[in-house]
């Protein structure tokens, strides 16, 4: 019985719901009326529910196919502008219990390199991402209550922001650790957490089962209501994903989706962010054994549709994809992207040898951050390091509603705008320091208050003084 208000993972993901889903769009693939009438219904930038959104990824007809990437492509610009949020992933721990068979840190795999930092060695790796420029990091651990506990996380997040290193610092600290207690949550919201990550791999759970076959996170129904404790723990920005690939993607896209409008329903408020990977070779993986992988013009559709269904939450993509497909999907629908990432452990302060290889995937953009920054100032794009949101308690609902009336452009933009400054400043090349000078120069014309603007200016001015850290 599909039911979005329930806290049943198998009712709010409901297969016989997704089954039904994916035989209607498929039935009404090529009607015409009914694919105009939701392209209509999502014009109204409030979204769509997944068996409209269905209809649209499912859609053959190549004129209504180009409306839905035109319409992808406004609705991100309506919401996020040409701001992309640049963040990178740190590695504390490839320690793991888990036995998931498209993972490289699973128990059986005897010959990966076994790591854990050293909180000293957290401080050397958060030196070397300030020295890059970096304000914004992604956690990421192996589930393993011996050598990962809470506390070990607690720990490490209490020195990553307590590294001030000359006019560096980590303003923000998204965590993607395993499903855990509603206990663990409110400890990690203590710690000033940013965004709470959990992929769910895949939503099909005899799959899911298949996938993880041993390890707490074969367990389908704890994994697929972590968000729903996270959030009675506190934490109200959340972020959600699959991982293509795994499982059919249609099937993936329904699920989703479901669970975006589950956390709406229940709890008021959305996912703060939906990422979007696809499997990826790894040590001990060949991602040619999972045989529902897809092709980049179906990877952008999904983007393109999942923007237009959920038209409020952040888009993020990994340097798992090409700097190519990075590049097409930027413009239907991405909004974070990272920048010169390390899927290693300890990756960023010493470069690894290939035989004490400790990734957890094969990186497809190798460009070091700054080459990201110069190459997105080129195609017209802010790079942004704000995190001003998250500091001035603009999270969960309170940032959904500014989001979702628009309204968040008005702190945002030039928000921007400073962290690009500072960028520049203090970590660019002099090429592109002298695109991103221009960039902003034709961007603050464009602040539409002009109370904003004159304090934007003046602090782009103290900036230049060796100032730092304003906000709107």
């Amino acid at each position: 019985m599909y039911d979005p208000r329930s806290m049943k993972a198998e009712e709010f993901i409901s297969h016989e719901e997704i089954m039904e889903t994916l035989a209607f769009a498929q039935a009404h693939r090529r009607d015409e009326n009914l694919i105009q009438q939701i392209i209509e219904r999502a014009k109204e930038r409030k979204g769509l529910n997944h068996r409209e959104a269905m209809v649209l990824l499912d859609c053959e007809l190549e004129e209504k196919n180009q409306q839905i990437y035109a319409l992808a492509e406004q609705i991100k610009k309506d919401f996020y502008g040409n701001r992309i949020v640049m963040f990178a992933p740190l590695y504390l721990s490839n320690y793991c219990i888990n036995g998931c068979v498209y993972c490289p840190y699973h128990l059986k795999n005897k010959h990966i390199a076994r790591k854990k930092l050293t909180q000293e060695e957290i401080r050397r790796e958060v030196i070397a991402l300030q020295d890059m420029g970096h304000k914004r990091l992604a956690l990421e651990t192996g589930e393993d209550p011996v050598n990962n506990p809470i506390e070990y996380v607690l720990e490490s997040i209490k020195t990553i922001y307590g590294i001030q290193h000359k006019n560096g610092a980590i303003r923000r600290v998204n965590v993607n650790i395993a499903a855990t207690t509603v206990e663990n949550y409110r400890k990690l919201k203590e710690a000033g957490i940013g965004t709470y990550i959990l992929f769910q791999e895949t939503y099909h759970k005899r799959s899911y089962e298949k996938l993880h076959p041993t390890g707490p996170k074969h367990d389908y129904a704890y994994h697929t209501e972590a968000m729903d404790r996270a959030m009675e723990g506190g934490i109200d920005d959340v972020g959600i994903g699959v991982l293509f690939g795994l499982e059919l993607y249609r099937y993936e896209f329904a699920g989703l989706l479901m669970h975006a409008e589950h956390l709406e329903a229940v709890h008021g408020v959305g996912p703060h962010t939906i990422s979007v990977p696809r499997i990826r070779p790894a040590d001990d993986i060949d991602a040619d054994a999972f045989d529902n992988g897809i092709n980049d013009d179906t990877f952008a559709k999904l983007v393109a549709c999942i923007r237009i269904a959920v038209p409020y939450t952040g888009m993020i993509l990994s340097t798992r994809e090409s700097q190519k497909c990075r590049e097409r999907v930027l413009r239907l629908g991405i909004s974070q992207i990272s920048g010169g990432s390390r899927t290693s452990v300890g990756g960023y302060a010493k470069p690894e040898s290939p035989r004490e290889n400790s990734a957890q995937f094969d990186v497809s953009d190798t460009r070091t951050l700054d080459e990201v920054v110069n190459w997105l100032m080129r195609l017209g794009y802010i790079p942004s390091f704000c995190t001003a949101c998250y500091r001035e308690g603009r999270t969960g609902d309170r940032f959904m509603s500014l989001c979702k009336s628009g309204q968040i452009q008005n702190c945002c933009h030039p928000n921007a705008l400073l962290t690009l400054k500072e960028y520049l400043m203090d970590y660019a090349s002099e090429d592109t320091r002298r695109i991103g000078e221009k960039l902003i120069a034709e961007e603050i014309e464009k602040v539409p208050r002009e109370k904003t603007r004159e304090v934007a200016r003046r602090n782009l001015a103290a900036i230049e003084q060796g100032k730092r850290d304003f906000r709107f």
